[in-house]
């Protein structure tokens, strides 16, 4: 048993240093990310605000790390998150949500980014295990969400929030909507600025009430991540 927690341990930790050692050129920073799905096309930008993400989510794609992974977890009105690796080939009714490449990335929380709909965020393990809300490397989210009331706002900042949501922010949470509780507690590391669309066909799928809850019912699955040149918006 010591020998092949060694093992795994040993596979992890190489399996983060091959990521991390995959080289970005200047050009692939100016890049889009096309993730291609079997539901359609998401074009995701990322955010030279939050460096350090944006350098790991290009070393994915480009490593094509994120190939063939499913969307596991799907909540209609809050989020679609995939980039759990076990979940490539796993079979139907296997929880999932727990797998990546072994390594974690502090938070880089950004006033300028905030859980608009569309925006793209990073998973990570919950605040009683991870007190410096450090994100998973690989697992990430698309924010969905539901427009809110002005008064709806008011009680995420007294219950949730414990602070004021700044007005230019309000503004976007009572028209385009998004997930306000979320802001300072995960890093938006981008947003989707073609396939919203998509999102929302992936958001409203069946899924599972069972051990793997809200996970699809029928896989809806990442056939393929690229860089694609940037185009003016």
């Amino acid at each position: 048993m010591k020998a092949l927690f060694l093992l795994l341990a040993a596979c992890l930790y190489l399996q983060g240093q091959t990521q991390s050692s995959i080289s970005l050129r200047k050009k692939d920073r100016r890049r889009d990310v096309l993730i291609q799905t079997n539901y359609g096309d998401i074009l995701v930008r990322l955010s030279d605000s939050t460096p350090q993400h944006r350098d790991n989510f290009l070393r994915l794609v480009k490593s094509h790390y994120y190939d063939s992974i499913l969307f596991h977890r799907v909540i209609k009105n809050f989020m679609i998150q995939a980039g759990d690796p076990n979940s490539k080939q796993a079979a139907p009714g296997t929880p999932l949500g727990n797998g990546g490449p072994g390594y974690t990335l502090p938070a880089e929380f950004r006033a300028t980014l905030f859980h608009k709909r569309g925006a793209l965020a990073a998973a990570r393990l919950p605040d009683n295990a991870n007190p410096e809300k450090a994100s998973g490397a690989s697992q990430f989210y698309i924010v969905q969400g539901r427009v809110f009331s002005e008064g709806g706002l008011d009680s995420v900042e007294t219950y949730r929030l414990k602070r004021k949501i700044p007005a230019e922010q309000r503004a976007v949470y009572t028209s385009i909507g998004g997930t306000p509780h979320l802001d300072g507690n995960y890093t938006v590391f981008g947003e989707v600025i073609k396939g919203l669309d998509v999102v929302e066909k992936i958001s409203v799928v069946a899924t599972s009430t069972g051990p793997d809850r809200d996970r699809p019912r029928e896989d809806v699955r990442i056939t393929g991540t690229k860089l694609v040149k940037r185009k003016k918006r």
